[in-house]
Formats: C-alpha cells, sequence, structure tokens
C-alpha cells in the first residue's frame, strides 16, 4: 500500500511567515484546513496507513518540492483548500484534477462522494478538470509527481459550509479519510511500475506521428523532440514536468496547451492527440483588436455549460456580443470571457445586479455610484465593448458613446488581454484569468 501525502491549503511565504488564506470573522483558512487536516492523519493511521502530513510552515511551491522529494511509486497526495467568493450563497465542496486524465477524473468522483455520504444535504459542485479554474491551471495537480488532486472542502464566506466545517468537523474529515482510502486502494491495484510504463501513440494534427509516448499515473507523455518540432522553447519553462525513461526524455503532454498546442485523448486507441495547425492564429489569441470566431450558439451553450439557468434571461446576450464587437472591432470571443470572469457565468453575486445590465463591472461616471447601470441588454453590452475599445485602441468609437468612463481611460495603453491587468483590475493576474476562460471556450467549440 503506498503513503499519502496530505498538505493544509495555506502556509508559509517567502517571509516564513503563515499565510491565514480566506480570513472569516475569527477563523481562517489555514486554522480550518490544519484541524481537519489534523483528525484526517489521526484517522487514517489509526486505520493502518502510512501518512505525511506536509509542514505548514512551507508555501505552495515549497510544498510541492516537499511532495516530490519524497514521493515514490505508490503514494497519493491531495491539498485541502476552502474558498471565498463574494456572492454569500455560493457554497458546497468539489475536488479538481488535472485535466484529460480520465483516471484521475474517477479518482476525484472517489474522494468527493466519500466526504459526501458523511455529509447528506451538503452541496456538490463535482470532480473538475483544473482547467475549469480562474487561471485555467492548478499547480498542485501540474507539477506533483505523484497522482494528486485538490480538495475545495467548502466556502468559509457560506454560513452553511462554515457551520457545518466546524460542528461537523470529524465527520468532515472521517469522510475524506474514507476516499483517500479507496483511491490509495484502487492506485496501488491499478499503478504500473516505472520499469514498465504502457506505451500509446501520437497523433499530430491529424496524421501519426512516428515516435511513441507514454502513459504515466493516468497523463500522457510524449518526448521532448516533438516540443522542439513545433517550436516551442521549453528552456524558460521549468515548470514543465518531465521525466526520462529509457534513455528518453518525455514531457507531459497537458503542459503543451500552455502554449497553444490542442491536446486530447481517445481512449479507445490510446492516442494523445496533438493540433498545432489551428483555425485560430496563436500569436492574435490575446489581441483585444480583432474578430471573434465562436458562432453565437457555441457561446450560450459555453455560457449555459457553466451555468444551466442562463438560457431564457440572457438568451440572446451572445448576439449582442457578437454583432456590437463587430462593428467596433473588437475581438467578441475576448469580451465575452471578460464578461463570464466579471459576472460569473451571470451568476453576478458581487457589487453588481443583474438588472443593471452591467457586465463587466464598469464604474459610474457619478463617483457616488459604485457601478454604472444601463437600460438593456444591448446596451450594457455596447459599454462593455467601448470601454475594451478604449483601452485596445485609438480608433474612434462607430456608435455613440454610451460607456460612462470612456473618456478617462488613456486611449491605447492596453492592447493586450495581460495589460488589463492592475488597469481594468487591480489582480495581477486578471488578464491570465480572461485568457484561461478564452481557451476553455475555443476548446468547447473545438477551435483549439
Amino acid at each position: 500500500m503506498g503513503r499519502i501525502f496530505i498538505s493544509a491549503g495555506h502556509g508559509g511565504t517567502e517571509n516564513e511567515l503563515l499565510d491565514p488564506g480566506v480570513v472569516v470573522g475569527d477563523t481562517t483558512e489555514a486554522q480550518e484546513m490544519i484541524q481537519i487536516r489534523d483528525l484526517v492523519v489521526a484517522e487514517l493511521r489509526s486505520r493502518g496507513f502510512d501518512v505525511l502530513a506536509v509542514p505548514d510552515d512551507l508555501g505552495l511551491v515549497q510544498s510541492i518540492d516537499w511532495i516530490n522529494a519524497r514521493g515514490r511509486f505508490g503514494d497519493v497526495a491531495i491539498e485541502i483548500n476552502a474558498d471565498a467568493y463574494t456572492n454569500p450563497d455560493v457554497r458546497g465542496a468539489s475536488v479538481y484534477h488535472i485535466a484529460n486524465n480520465q483516471e484521475r477524473r474517477r479518482h476525484a468522483e472517489l474522494v468527493l462522494f466519500a466526504m459526501l455520504r458523511r455529509l447528506p444535504g451538503y452541496v456538490s459542485r463535482g470532480a473538475r478538470p483544473d482547467t475549469t479554474t480562474a487561471v485555467g491551471r492548478l499547480a498542485f495537480c501540474r507539477w506533483v509527481v505523484l497522482p494528486s488532486l485538490l480538495m475545495q472542502v467548502g466556502f468559509l464566506t457560506n454560513p452553511d459550509d462554515l457551520r457545518v466545517l466546524q460542528t461537523q468537523r470529524n465527520d468532515v474529515a472521517l469522510g475524506i479519510a474514507d476516499g483517500l482510502a479507496s483511491w490509495s486502494r484502487a492506485l496501488t491495484q491499478g499503478s504500473t511500475p516505472a520499469a514498465s510504463y504502457p506505451l500509446i501513440d501520437i497523433q499530430l494534427n491529424g496524421a501519426p506521428y512516428g515516435d511513441r509516448g507514454i502513459l504515466v499515473n493516468g497523463n500522457s507523455y510524449i518526448p521532448v523532440a516533438l516540443a522542439d518540432q513545433l517550436g516551442i522553447d521549453l528552456s524558460s519553462s521549468p515548470d514543465v514536468r518531465r521525466i526520462q525513461h529509457h534513455n528518453v526524455v518525455y514531457l507531459k503532454a497537458i503542459d503543451l496547451r500552455d502554449f497553444n498546442i490542442s491536446v486530447g485523448w481517445e481512449k479507445e486507441t490510446r492516442t494523445v492527440t496533438l493540433r498545432s495547425i489551428l483555425t485560430i492564429c496563436p500569436g492574435a489569441l490575446d489581441r483585444i483588436m480583432g474578430h471573434g470566431n465562436v458562432r453565437d450558439m457555441q457561446l450560450l451553450m459555453f455560457l449555459k455549460a457553466n451555468n444551466e439557468n442562463v438560457v431564457e434571461t440572457f438568451a440572446n446576450l451572445p448576439k449582442y456580443y457578437r454583432e456590437e464587437g463587430s462593428v467596433e472591432g473588437v475581438n467578441y470571443d475576448i469580451a465575452f470571457s471578460q464578461m463570464c470572469l466579471e459576472t460569473n457565468f451571470l451568476q453576478f453575486g458581487g457589487e453588481v445586479l443583474p438588472e443593471q445590465y452591467n457586465f463587466a463591472s464598469l464604474a459610474s461616471a457619478n463617483a457616488e455610484e459604485a457601478a454604472a447601470t444601463f437600460p438593456s441588454q444591448r446596451v450594457g453590452v455596447r459599454a462593455h465593448i467601448q470601454h475594451l475599445k478604449a483601452y485596445a485602441s485609438q480608433e474612434p468609437l462607430v456608435y455613440e458613446q454610451v460607456d460612462p468612463r470612456f473618456a478617462f481611460v488613456t486611449r491605447g495603453v492596453a492592447p493586450l488581454v495581460n495589460q488589463l491587468s492592475g488597469r481594468w483590475s487591480a489582480d495581477p493576474g486578471y488578464g491570465s484569468k480572461i485568457m484561461a476562460i478564452l481557451k476553455r471556450l475555443y476548446e468547447s467549440a473545438d477551435l483549439l
């Protein structure tokens, strides 16, 4: 039986001070997760499992390095976090796994459902690929060499979740322990030793590739020479995981997604599929001024996949974004992705109400008002498009100005999405979050 590594979310910083994470009332995410983690560790050890708790004075990267330095074949690793959201009604537990790994998805479901069995009525947010997170990837799922999962046990900002995590802490811990025990057993039974990684086929742009890859812990690995053939410079990307097997260096295929390579998996033929010839020009992917590529229905289906309640109220919103963006020369795919970020896929929950038709958290021209209000959905979309154009271009507006703060923007200062970070939002990762949603949108439309 392999060992189980458990990390409580948040910990050390560069200054070696405990990072509290989410702070709610008189408690913090770090405090809650450490208490749950300690109960899980004690329970698993009582069942005969060998468990290693990651030291709490380590930050994320240090924790990953600590695990990788000690991990061996058959071990598993999990990090437990709690979350926060501006809308206190948002609640529930989820388990994140590395994308394109169906085995890891099944393990995520195993761990999640085990906890839910101990907590009748607790909300499940499902097993989710890490590409659905704000930045499109999770370091704990990608960089840990062992099979790894990240569990969001709930939202501290939701009173019901917080109550459960504090008053039923033992049940939460027992459920997590149940899931980890089942996962460890399942992995030990189904894992393949490093000496005999199964071979997989590689398809590049629809044609068979001459060399073969390997399957490691359910993840597709491809020869590093293929990345060189695709013109990808990995010298400045130390986080891309590499392994050496039979004197060949391999890298994790899913990491090529960050270089605008489409990565898929055909289960029946055990083939990893790569596409570098894309409908979308990678060099124009993050340029705000340009044309959109996704059809109205595809935009609507993407919305529905993330919020099934949008169809009746916002069915015409994709059309408005396409029409308004096309008139002003703004890439409506980018604008639409930004709207998804700002409104949490039209679930709102922050300072802006749905009936304000403010889809990008635009401020009012009146300093006494927190956010602008528009008379219709189309006008709200038009204001959003105009504000993006103000940042990305010096060209005049086609339609009459409805953006209340258009005149306050230095024209053309941010032609690229990432240049909106620190300008549109104080969040330094703001642009990366938009790009993560944009890539998910293009993948859903089979454009990337």
